[in-house]
């Protein structure tokens, strides 16, 4: 699983990871020179504090061709921790005397030592001097004779203290320099994301309220950005104009159902008296001919009304509610109902009257879908419980059965129109209508409805509904909750 991180922070991450390689290749070169100069300062210093030490000693003959010079001279020359030797050809330390050299005997130039950096340099004298085209004495150094020594170190751990002083102080910089580039790139990376963060916003509002009206952030900038605001809010504009259009032409749609519908209850009323006059009249194999007729005839009827209560529901038309006795509804429902089909069970749990805010003619049109849909679904002989209690501020109708339940693969649509199990329900005379009825009457009502598992197998529909106060009354006093 990937982790989730902002893009500010990647870009700020980024930048600074590029800061960090390019300070860390700068500081290797320039570490690298400053190293290699400190360290060729320290060695031209030695080398200039031994020649200084030589010219002190003032090395000379004297008239009898004795060498003379002056080791006093040497007393003051070890100053911040240098260290002096003044050493004879044959190799014994004349100054300090005890001690042991620091380079080898005849070595001339620099050397380490036990953690010394060591610059040795001999003692040389003329043996005679040449006279020049003047007759000026000119000393030949060929002939010089060698009088010996002298050796003049310092700890090497000066030197490494400046080159690690050197290295620390760039190291720092590196890290610093890094998270300077890291804050400033989250800095910057926060004011590019920051119209970005409009945009989101304005598409969680978008998505939250479905309203594709809104109005969204437009940056100053003309960028990419800019450009992306642009593009947002054009397809919002085509969003909401292809929105309206589907509205409209639903609105035309359902305004058809709704009236054609409407238009179909006068001629089928028509239809069903007639026959029912007609079948009074015939005999034998006519008469079965027109309860045939009659028997569609009702199930078209049924089917119509059906259609009018959801085209009605779509519209949302509102209608005169009063208070129910939910108990008594459920009662005539499970009664009717419960006539069509004997042979099955049907056992009543309504312990005190229940009452809800509603249209009576639509909770028992709901209350009857759903007992006649548990005595459709279950074979016969499988009992079917209905009970009406209040749990809380909710009114609960609950309709179970013993069957063998809702399918999975139906489970999850069970509600939507026509939504048929395979075999079953077409046989039964089902339209696939029932189930959606009920829950657009539970909605109409500002309620809900569930499909669970009943305890031992089967299912069970629970309806919740707000609970009211008042005195209910009878399913034949109050009209549809979508009526027009």
């Amino acid at each position: 699983m990937r982790t989730r991180l902002p893009v500010r922070f990647k870009l700020a991450v980024v930048t600074a990871a590029l800061t960090f390689g390019i300070l860390c290749i700068f500081a290797v070169v320039i570490g690298a020179v400053a190293e290699q100069r400190i360290r060729a300062g320290f060695d031209d210093d030695l080398r200039a504090s031994v020649a200084n030490v030589v010219n002190r000693l003032d090395v000379h003959r004297n008239a009898d061709g004795v060498i003379k010079y002056n080791p006093a001279a040497l007393s003051g020359a070890g100053v911040a921790g240098a260290e002096v030797r003044l050493v004879s050809r044959d190799g014994e330390v004349e100054y300090p005397p005890g001690l042991f050299p620091l380079a080898p005997i005849g070595y001339e130039g620099l050397s380490d030592f036990q953690g010394l950096r060591v610059a040795s340099r001999s003692l040389a004298v003329s043996n005679r001097s040449l006279p020049d085209a003047l007759g000026a004495p000119l000393t030949d150094d060929s002939l010089a004779t060698v009088a010996g020594y002298v050796q003049y170190a310092k700890p090497l751990a000066t030197v490494n203290h400046t080159v690690n002083r050197v290295r620390l102080f760039l190291a720092f910089g590196v890290l610093g320099g890094t998270l300077l580039a890291f804050l400033g790139g989250l800095y910057v990376a926060e004011r590019a994301m920051r119209p970005i963060a409009g945009l989101t916003r304005a598409a969680r509002e978008v998505a939250r309220t479905r309203d594709p009206d809104i109005t969204l952030p437009k940056p100053r900038a003309n960028d990419e950005v800019s450009d992306l605001a642009t593009t947002f809010e054009a397809m919002l504009r085509e969003l909401g104009a292809a929105r309206q259009e589907t509205e409209a032409t639903l609105d035309r749609q359902r305004a058809f159902v709704a009236d054609a519908s409407h238009e179909l209850r006068t001629p089928l009323t028509s239809i069903l008296a007639n026959l029912e006059l007609l079948e009074a009249e015939l005999v034998g194999e006519q008469r079965e001919m027109a309860e045939s007729a009659l028997r569609s005839s009702k199930r078209m009827r049924r089917l119509v009304a059906d259609l009018l209560l959801l085209a009605r529901a779509d519209a949302g038309r509102e209608a005169t509610l009063a208070p129910v006795d939910l108990a008594t509804v459920a009662r005539e429902a499970a009664d009717e109902a419960g006539a069509l089909s004997s042979d099955h069970p049907v056992s009543l749990d309504m312990p005190e009257p229940v009452t809800v805010t509603g249209v009576a003619d639509d909770l028992h049109r709901l209350a009857g879908n759903l007992v006649e849909n548990a005595l459709i679904h279950t074979v016969a002989g499988t009992p079917v419980t209905v009970s009406v209690r209040r749990e809380g501020d909710d009114a609960v109708l609950e309709v179970a059965d013993r069957g063998p339940g809702v399918p999975a693969e139906l489970r999850e649509r069970v509600f939507e129109r026509f939504a048929r199990g395979s075999g079953d329900a077409t046989r039964a005379g089902g339209s696939g209508l029932g189930l959606a009825i009920v829950r657009a009457v539970a909605d109409a009502h500002g309620g809900r409805v569930e499909l669970l598992d009943a305890p031992g197998g089967g299912s069970r529909f629970v309806v919740s509904l707000p609970a009211a106060a008042g005195a209910p009354v009878r399913s034949d006093s109050a009209a549809s909750v979508f009526r027009s």
